[in-house]
């Protein structure tokens, strides 16, 4: 291992004259490896995993499209959240008229307006087959209207529909598709249009319409064993309730009245309308006007016409849709809707976890900001360390001047930190809308009818649908641009994604 070292005598004495450092020099070999007895040393070199970005989460955007042919069949069409490609598209029943998914995500629902009925398993999309789809009935008549799904307190996981034909509610076991309940709409109400809850509420309430003009109301149904359903109470609420949503911890639930121009609270515990804090506007029991100014009666807002709904848990609010005139530009009401807690127990002395009441500020409109004309639907985007809270809003036309195409749709991005307008994406319909697909114009198709928003890491994803268009557009968050849009084979009726 040494032979190195028999060298002329010129270089000992040298090698003498340098013992310290040839003393450091065998020890650096040493620590270096040496390697066999050859006059190099060859390092032992660890490498190290690169660190890059994290993985996106699993999930999968999943929409309903149907194709242009009378009575042909339906389309599923799952996207992988990740890579932007789709994965599996199961056939579905004909002429599906609304779609939900449950509230694990983990199942798909469809309607038609004949009465059937689809669920789809949704755990592993990327294995999904059309032989995979559940198909049952509903009883004849019954023009079934929209789809929620969740498990109430002590109750199987649940599909609701409300049935028009005949004034019930179809309680459905969501393992079997199996009907297991029906419950009918108390009072004199004629039309239920959905029902409101969340998993664990201890009653769900189904929003139900009178004669036009006529007061609303909501029917609570309350769990009596895992597969018996009872009305307990009738609520009077707006004129044309049409839509609402309950907070995650079951205790608020919110009624929006398109005709009246307000919003009904509910509180769930008490099984009654709330009882909103002094200071807050109100124009009647538990109801929160959706204008400046509002006037007396049945109709304080009537020019807003509030249709659709979402929560912004990072801020504790409440972002309500007004259509408007649909000639106007319509608004979003961004309200404030802090409950009790720890830190509200300073300024009211009245919070409990035991007796929830509201905390000061609950009801108050914080901001009112103009959107497209004729709005339709609003998805929040959850605040992420890589993005604010912000709120997408589809419109049918352009309310600012600025996009070329004035028949089309348009998506407006609303930032919900400082209630301010970041952009709008214009839209684009027609011949002009097929030949844009594959260039990287930032625009959407033809008439949105539905949006969906999505968080991740290192950017969050917005889906947008359409009722002229078979393109799925897909909106990247960290730029608020669309990236690319994904062909369903038929036009959109909606999107939703199977994770937050």
């Amino acid at each position: 291992m040494l032979r190195h070292m028999h060298q002329p005598v010129g270089n000992r004495l040298r090698r003498t004259k340098l013992a310290g450092i040839a003393v450091f020099t065998l020890s650096f070999a040493a620590v270096l490896s040496t390697v066999g007895c050859g006059n190099q040393y060859r390092p032992v070199v660890s490498a190290i995993g690169p660190v890059g970005p994290a993985g996106q989460p699993e999930k999968f955007a999943v929409a309903i499209s149907t194709p242009t042919a009378t009575n042909s069949l339906g389309l599923m069409t799952n996207v992988d959240f990740a890579g932007d490609t789709v994965v599996s598209t199961p056939q579905i029943l004909a002429n599906p008229s609304y779609f939900q998914l449950n509230a694990n995500g983990t199942q798909g629902i469809v309607i038609n307006a004949q009465g059937s009925l689809n669920t789809v398993p949704l755990s592993n999309p990327t294995t999904l087959l059309t032989s995979n789809v559940v198909q049952t009935t509903l009883p004849t008549g019954s023009n079934p209207v929209s789809i929620t799904s969740f498990a109430p307190a002590s109750a199987l996981l649940t599909i609701f529909i409300p049935q028009a034909g005949t004034n019930t509610i179809a309680a459905i076991n969501a393992g079997t598709a199996a009907l297991y309940d029906t419950v009918g709409i108390q009072g004199g109400a004629t039309n239920p249009v959905y029902v409101v809850g969340s998993t664990g509420t201890p009653r769900v309430y189904a929003i139900s319409q009178t004669a036009p003009g006529g007061t609303g109301q909501v029917d609570a149904i309350e769990t009596v064993s895992t597969t018996s359903l009872s009305d307990s109470a009738q609520i009077p609420v707006g004129i044309n309730p049409v839509y609402g949503v309950m907070t995650t911890d079951t205790r608020r639930a919110f009624i929006l009245n398109k005709t009246s121009g307000t919003v009904t609270v509910l509180n769930v515990p008490s099984n009654a309308l709330d009882t909103l804090p002094t200071g807050t506007p109100s124009s009647g029991p538990g109801t929160i006007p959706l204008c400046s100014s509002p006037a007396a009666g049945n109709t304080p807002c009537p020019n807003n016409h509030p249709v659709w709904a979402d929560l912004n848990t990072v801020n504790t609010g409440l972002v309500v849709l007004n259509q408007g005139d649909g000639v106007h530009a319509g608004s979003l009401s961004v309200i404030n809707i802090p409950l009790c807690n720890p830190s509200a127990q300073a300024t009211n002395p009245n919070c409990s976890t035991t007796n929830p009441v509201d905390a000061t500020g609950f009801g108050q409109i914080l901001a009112t900001v103009p959107v497209g004309i004729n709005p339709t639907m609003v998805s929040v985007l959850q605040g992420t360390e890589f993005n604010p809270p912000a709120a997408y809003v589809i419109n049918q036309a352009d309310s600012t001047g600025t996009c070329a195409d004035t028949n089309s749709g348009t998506l407006t991005i609303i930032n919900l930190q400082s209630n301010q307008v970041v952009t709008t994406i214009c839209g684009v319909s027609g011949s002009n809308a097929n030949a844009l697909v594959s260039g990287t114009a930032n625009l959407i198709f033809g008439h949105p009818n539905s949006v969906s928003a999505t968080g991740g890491q290192p950017t969050g994803k917005v889906y947008v649908t359409s009722s002229d268009n078979q393109y799925l557009s897909v909106l990247y968050t960290d730029t608020n641009s669309v990236q690319t849009h994904i062909p369903l084979q038929g036009n959109g009726l909606r999107v939703l994604v199977t994770a937050p």
